[in-house]
């Protein structure tokens, strides 16, 4: 019976813990994101993604705090651990990470930005840029003319989903090179086209007939079923 108890009672804390991080960790859209960072006074707002990347473009007044370097803890121990705090990455996974850690370093209201900053973008929230990075929507249009069916992939290199699927698309490129013609974008490196397009998560495959897109997935998609849709 003390056994039983015993049990009992470390279930229960369990549940309790669990209950405490969900309470300090609130994964909100784009909108709402966006509305609590304008009504927070001097908001403490952490983009979690490689220097790199946040020197490539970065939500205005964002800190660089790199969730993947070794002094992570450390800076982020900098910040109010009473006030809210924000963060962000480059679609969701990351900044999911840190919040979970800023949570057990005692962080007391943590949002996090629910597909990060390319639903920021796609959205419309990002600051207007004069800057092109990457191929222009006219050159895009370019490689949807064809008598085939054309597949287009938004990846990126840090996408694990991106990597699973990577090699039965290049398989899938000689297999089927009679009916579809398969084309690899990289998302970081196009990231105006990114934006026109609206592409808000990756990997995104988009396939075209005649020029129009006839088919869309967002996400992993097995290799089977993908040939369904060729």
């Amino acid at each position: 019976m003390k056994k039983i108890i015993s049990i009992l009672l470390i279930s229960l804390l369990f549940i309790s813990c669990k209950g405490q991080t969900s309470k300090a960790i609130q994964t909100i859209d784009v909108k709402s994101f966006a509305e609590k960072l304008q009504t927070t006074e001097k908001p403490q707002l952490l983009d979690v993604r490689t220097p790199e990347e946040y020197a490539v473009e970065h939500i205005e007044n964002a800190t660089n705090v790199n969730w993947n370097g070794s002094d992570f803890v450390a800076k982020a121990s900098n910040y109010d651990k009473t006030k809210p705090i924000f963060v962000y990455c480059k679609v969701g996974g990351r900044s999911g990470q840190a919040a979970e850690k800023l949570n057990e370093l005692g962080f007391t209201t943590i949002y996090n930005l629910d597909g990060g900053i390319m639903k920021w973008n796609a959205a419309g929230y990002s600051k207007p840029s004069s800057a092109k990075i990457g191929m222009t929507k006219a050159e895009y249009e370019k490689l949807l003319i064809s008598d085939k069916k054309v597949l287009i992939d938004f990846n990126a290199k840090w996408c694990g989903p991106c990597k699973k699927m990577a090699p039965y698309l290049e398989k899938m490129k000689v297999e089927l090179k009679d009916k579809v013609i398969i084309i690899k974008i990289d998302a970081d490196e196009n990231k105006t086209l990114c934006e026109e397009l609206k592409i808000e998560a990756l990997p995104t495959l988009l396939l075209y007939e005649n020029g129009k897109e006839i088919w869309k997935n967002i996400g992993y998609i097995s290799e089977e079923d993908l040939k369904k849709h060729l």
